[in-house]
């Protein structure tokens, strides 16, 4: 049993909180029965007699959980906010279905289908100017998309259609006019102007991002869809057990933040939002290293503790394109139907080499951990090219440079990671999502099958966290579980079964593993003394069931920081358990709680904040003046 100090006359703020096993991913204690909790610490863990004995007199016993699991607070490392909260308010179109906590919507696996359903939701929209706005498009399963398909949805109505990857759109034409978007206002940057088809209505990579996405925030983000969206993810997150998340590389207009602390930081949102400083909308801007460093400090400044937090000197930077449009950059050729080289497909940078060189040295230099977006094997040459050089240059230990995405690798890349003492956070949804279609078009099968490779840089002791990329797949933790551990695919194949990882090593994926990607190992991901009181609770253990039913499990609700956040009666992250019965909400200190059915007020409304909508637009018109891509 394991116990902190501690003056007996705060005992009676000791709960012993008993439950029908505790996985700890504490070594010396795996498995343990109590915890007990003082305030929002954990104070004690062990089994029931020991932990009793060591506390002494004046405790309270909660048993809300004695026939439940217990995990450590799933973690979901990398997600983002803003494009999580805009995504799933469109009309969703996607690659697969879509379970949210008032609405399911249905894949699209053919162009007929794509079309149909975007005809449909057309058809359902009441005003006639009104923006039809989807996501989740993907020409691999939805066939060719041009501004002729989407003006023979409507001619007169405006349409956006966000690509699964959040990294393309397109347009018909009324959109294209009401976003004054003709050759004559495209950027004259010629590398820009690469990416950008106007004829098919497409923007894709920097072109979209330094042209269409700034024009079209102002519609796309009205008030009303942006907190609705932030509200459902709130609840979404919940549902699936996260108890702390992370957004790499925040871009923050004027208003945002204050939207953030009002939903995200509200008291009965029961985890914590994370974030990281841009590293390159400063570079793509030309902004010098020493402002470049000054918006850094200004953002660590905004909120350097608390429930959102600016992690210090920790920073985002890019290489290649997505991987879901396949824009990585690759090392041999793209794929066509056929399985011959396709001159035509090619990749992009993001960041390209020259700038991410520039930039790297910069952050590095100042002793930041870095962050680097990265999908394919030849984008990943340049990061470890990259890495090398600032280690030769100015040697650093334990520096934790993360390889973000990690879709496309080689095993002597993998070599390289552990040596140059870099760690990794995977997606462990691209294998079970993408191999079947990717293996057909693009990579072909010996590529697709393998991507992220985690068996491999768990054989080479690299750290290794999992994260969603919220939109780009969900955020579930149980389910990047079920995806590492079974490489799944929708055919009912297992892609590169040699890749596929233990329940234990997905466990801690998204628990430690993610904490000490963010430097938080010692706040966070396991049940240990000193630690934060953050647990989600569920109702079979994912090490012991099944591997092929560890999807199957249910969440019952999270504990955050000592207090008990039960799932809202009737939802579930599992439909079929959605009555599933739910505890009545009490904080581990024996106190009542409310339900928390809804984590947000139905009038988006909380104590010494304000009106939500108020800040919404005030971020509307931020956007308007400045641009999103600013």
């Amino acid at each position: 049993m394991h116990e902190a100090g501690g003056d007996h006359d705060q005992a009676s703020q000791v709960v012993v909180f008993h439950a029908r096993e505790f996985v700890t991913l504490d070594s010396d204690q795996p498995l343990v029965d109590t915890v007990a909790v003082r305030g929002d610490r954990i104070v004690a863990v062990g089994n029931r007699d020991d932990v009793l004995a060591g506390i002494g007199d004046g405790y309270r016993v909660n048993s809300a959980f004695e026939g439940q699991v217990v995990l450590p607070g799933l973690i979901d490392q990398h997600l983002h906010p803003i494009l999580g909260a805009s995504t799933l308010t469109t009309a969703v179109i996607a690659t697969e279905d879509w379970v949210l906590p008032d609405v399911t919507y249905p894949a699209a696996n053919s162009h007929q289908e794509y079309v149909e359903l975007l005809a449909a939701a057309e058809a359902a929209l009441e005003e006639p100017d009104e923006w039809l706005f989807s996501w989740g498009y993907h020409s691999l399963w939805h066939g060719d998309l041009t501004r002729e398909v989407l003006d023979s949805i409507s001619a007169t109505r405006p349409i956006g259609i966000w690509q699964r990857s959040c990294h393309e759109m397109f347009f018909n034409s009324p959109a294209l006019t009401v976003l004054g978007l003709a050759e004559d206002t495209l950027p004259i940057d010629p590398d820009v102007r690469s990416q950008i088809d106007l004829d098919r209505g497409h923007f894709w990579e920097r072109g979209m991002m330094a042209c269409a996405f700034g024009a079209v925030m102002p519609y796309l983000f009205s008030p009303e869809r942006f907190v609705k969206g932030l509200d459902q993810m709130v609840r979404y997150l919940h549902q699936n057990g996260v108890t702390a998340f992370n957004e790499p590389g925040a871009i923050l207009v004027p208003g945002a933040w204050e939207l953030y602390e009002q939903i995200l930081g509200a008291d009965d949102t029961p985890f914590y939002s994370f974030f990281l400083t841009d590293g390159r909308g400063p570079a793509e801007a030309g902004v010098g290293h020493g402002e470049s460093l000054e918006l850094a400090e200004a953002d660590l400044a905004r909120a350097p503790t608390g429930k959102l937090r600016f992690f210090p000197k920790q920073v985002k930077l890019f290489a290649d394109g997505a991987i879901i449009s396949q824009l990585m950059q690759m090392n041999d050729p793209y794929l066509d139907a056929d399985g011959n080289p396709n001159p035509d497909h090619h990749g992009e940078w993001l960041m390209p080499p020259d700038m991410l060189d520039e930039r790297s040295k910069l952050y590095w230099d100042e002793g930041f951990q870095i962050h680097v977006h990265v999908n394919g094997d030849k984008g990943l040459d340049v990061v470890l090219d990259t890495i090398e050089k600032r280690m030769a240059e100015h040697p650093r230990i334990d520096h934790r440079t993360v390889i973000v995405h990690f879709a496309n690798s080689t095993e002597a890349q993998i070599d390289r990671i552990a040596a140059l003492g870099a760690i990794v956070s995977a997606n462990p949804y691209y294998p079970v999502g993408f191999a079947d279609k990717y293996g057909e078009v693009g990579l072909g099968p010996e590529r697709a099958d393998v991507m992220v490779r985690s068996a491999s840089v768990l054989q080479r002791e690299i750290p290794l966290s999992f994260h969603s990329d919220l939109p780009m797949g969900p955020s579930d933790p149980l389910a990047m579980m079920h995806f590492a551990v079974n490489r799944l695919t929708p055919s009912g194949r297992t892609a590169g079964p040699e890749q596929r990882i233990t329940a234990q090593q997905a466990l801690h994926a998204v628990t430690l593993g993610a904490a000490q990607s963010w430097r938080m190992e010692h706040e966070l991901g396991s049940i240990e003394v000193g630690k934060i009181a953050n647990f989600t609770v569920v109702d079979a253990n994912p090490l012991t069931v099944d591997p092929s039913q560890i999807n199957a499990i249910d969440v019952l609700g999270s504990v955050f920081e000592g207090r008990w956040f039960p799932t809202a009666p009737g939802t579930s992250r599992v439909s079929a358990n959605g009555a599933s019965t739910r505890s009545s909400g009490h904080d581990l200190h024996g106190h009542d709680q409310p339900e928390h059915d809804d984590p947000q007020h139905d009038d988006h409304e909380h104590d010494g904040h304000g009106c939500i909508c108020g800040v919404a637009r005030e971020l509307l018109l931020n956007l308007e003046r400045n641009g999103f891509a600013a």
